[in-house]
């Protein structure tokens, strides 16, 4: 039980803020649609509802990724987390399809009814205001998990460029809070808009919409995960490491670098060349070295490396010019 408590103090905490939010969003969107019967509301309700059980699942899947590994799992638990978010995604999109659902029937047979109105702007005023909040503590994680600091009130479009190098919770919150404010902000407009121009169908169009821009987030999340619970290279680290490794005078080449994303932790494996003519305590200590550094890099938790005896050929250099070929026709 201790050690339960102890890896929950470690689960990431903007999807546990998120999902105590969406869960006090979702109730009390759930009773302004009791008393409005406003299907805007009601894709709201679903939406919060969602978001809560998506990112309560994530706070404990991030929580269980930081397990030490075991004899039986000796790479540790960092999948986890994937594996998590992709039995979450699920949740939310069978909500998305009962969102679209619900909308496509108010619009086909739009309500009369305008009562409530007032209990219902309200509600969404107050899901503006702690969405906007939940994704604005998200956009600075995002900042500071790449090594960015200081953002203040420009966190939340300055965290667009390096929303690729967040942890997988934190990327997903900053997702699902993104559609969750926009989502309020198009059913408050939605709701106005139809009392005072009597067009009923809006409301049920902008369900629709919301319904459609949460099956958007599943499929981001499920793809992004599913990369992650099979094994995805973080080229950037990569290169970054294979670099470093490169400036050690007793490095000649690089045979093979591997930086494999687990979860939130990377795992480096190394086969460096260097000179066969060195003492096998000298290479020894050049090893100690290399895992020292290449520990110290941000995300590494595991380093395996080992050396193969030069054999002439630059490998490294190839490799890097390869990548950034590779680069240059995708921005084409």
């Amino acid at each position: 039980m201790g050690e339960i408590l102890k890896l929950l103090k470690g689960g990431n905490k903007p999807s546990l803020i998120a999902s105590l939010v969406n869960l006090f969003l979702g109730i009390i969107k759930g009773v302004a649609y009791f008393f409005t019967g406003n299907v805007a509301m009601f894709a709201e309700m679903m939406h919060s509802l969602g978001d809560a059980a998506n990112q309560f699942f994530v706070f404990i899947g991030s929580a269980l990724s930081k397990k030490a590994p075991t004899r039986r799992f000796p790479n540790g638990f960092g999948r986890v987390v994937n594996l998590v978010c992709l039995g979450a995604v699920l949740i939310v999109a069978i909500l998305s399809y009962e969102t679209i659902k619900e909308g496509w029937h108010h619009f086909l047979h739009p309500s009369e009814d305008s009562s409530g109105i007032l209990i219902a702007l309200g509600v969404l005023l107050i899901g503006i205001v702690l969405e906007a909040t939940v994704l604005h503590k998200a956009a600075v994680e995002v900042l500071h998990e790449a090594g960015v600091e200081k953002a203040g009130f420009a966190a939340v479009p300055k965290s667009v460029a390096y929303l690729n190098r967040a942890k997988p919770a934190t990327k997903l919150v900053w997702m699902e809070d993104l559609v969750a404010t926009s989502g309020n902000v198009l059913a408050f407009l939605a709701i106005i808009i139809a009392y005072f121009t009597g067009w009923g169908a809006l409301e049920g169009l902008v369900s629709m919409i919301i319904g459609v821009m949460m099956f958007y987030v599943v499929g981001r999340v499920f793809l992004d995960n599913a990369r992650g619970a099979i094994g995805e290279t973080d080229e950037e680290m990569l290169i970054h490491i294979g670099n470093l490794v490169m400036e050690d005078p007793h490095v000649t080449d690089i045979r093979r670098l591997e930086v494999v994303k687990e979860g939130e932790f990377l795992h480096v494996e190394l086969v460096a060349e260097t000179d066969p003519n060195q003492s096998l305590a000298y290479l020894d200590d050049v090893r100690d070295h290399l895992v020292e550094l290449i520990m110290s890099q941000k995300g590494v938790t595991k380093v395996t490396l080992s050396f193969d005896e030069e054999d002439g050929i630059t490998e490294w250099k190839h490799h890097l010019k390869e990548k950034q070929q590779l680069k240059a026709n995708q921005n084409k």
